[in-house]
């Protein structure tokens, strides 16, 4: 029977893993993505999202779970810049 990785605790990420795969972020990001209780699987995932390298997950496929909150923590600042300037 096939591991389910998102409820397998033995490799969540610490916050360690958190800066070393995605690389620096403030504290409140590192905070509120470590909340999420990801796996070191969801921290590749939203960084090769967030690298522009989408098309490995398939064509017009969203990301989804813990890797799609990352994503959206990570780019919630970039929104409200945009939202500012317009």
């Amino acid at each position: 029977m096939a591991r389910d990785q998102s409820t397998d605790t033995s490799d969540l990420a610490s916050t360690s893993d958190i800066t070393a795969i995605l690389g620096p972020l403030n504290e409140s990001d590192v905070l509120e993505i470590a909340a999420l209780r990801p796996t070191i699987v969801d921290l590749e995932e939203a960084a090769t999202w967030l690298s522009g390298d989408r098309d490995i997950f398939g064509v017009g496929e969203p990301l989804r779970g813990a890797a799609a909150e990352i994503v959206a923590i990570l780019t919630s600042d970039e929104d409200d810049d945009a939202a500012r300037a317009s």
